[in-house]
């Protein structure tokens, strides 16, 4: 069991504070020679295996290292197009890194928005006046819980479908937001959070939670 995100999001549906917990299993991690025996395409601005699935790389996996350095979308750490370094023979040979595709943060503004327009929807179908809107969403690989406070922001935490006590842990999430947001005189209501000391909220979590955190999933 694990937590793997904690989010908070303003009324208008706009990150203002984000934490993964989560790591990604890397898929596939290969030596390469010269000629490149899979395809690869632009997707997204990001290189992604289209043709050659084989060695647990698979199709739409996304390429996220060369020679253990990070890439930067379709760029190597030094800038190179990616396309255009591996055609390049004497770059060979190269061990490189293939896995889920790491979202950037205005990828995760989309679903963001889109939860906040689906939270506005339920409250308003909700048959009972004074509806708080949703509060869980549940699928078969992880949960979604969200609390809404009386100021609108909503702060939202994705666990794993079998964890229990999240309840106390938003309202945890809550007194934090409060002490090191709120009570800060130069801090603007429902402005991203970026002041000193503030990114590290979620990891003081962490250790005030260690059963409900747990390790992280592959």
């Amino acid at each position: 069991m694990a937590i793997f995100s904690v989010y908070a999001v303003n009324k208008s549906g706009g990150f203002i504070y984000q934490y993964d917990n989560y790591v990604h299993r890397a898929e596939a991690e290969k030596t390469f020679r010269y000629p490149l025996d899979c395809v690869l395409k632009i997707h997204d601005e990001k290189v992604v295996v289209s043709f050659g699935q084989r060695d647990g790389i698979r199709v739409g996996n996304a390429l996220l290292s060369i020679n253990g350095l990070d890439v930067n979308g379709k760029f190597t750490a030094d800038g190179k197009e990616i396309i255009e370094y591996l055609k390049d023979s004497t770059n060979y040979p190269l061990s490189i890194l293939f896995g889920r595709a790491r979202l950037s943060s205005n990828e995760k503004l989309m679903p963001a928005s889109m939860f906040h327009s689906l939270f506005a929807i339920g409250s308003q179908l909700s048959p009972e006046v004074g509806s708080t809107g949703i509060e869980m969403l549940e699928t078969d690989m992880f949960k979604r819980h969200c609390f809404q406070t009386l100021t609108g922001i909503k702060l939202i935490v994705l666990t794993d479908p079998r964890q229990s006590g999240i309840d106390e842990l938003l309202r945890k999430i809550y007194e934090i937001y409060s002490d090191f947001a709120l009570k800060n005189p130069f801090y603007s209501l429902a402005m991203p959070i970026s002041l000193e000391g503030v990114p590290t909220y979620a990891e003081h979590l962490l250790a005030a939670f260690p059963s409900l955190y747990g390790p992280t999933h592959p």
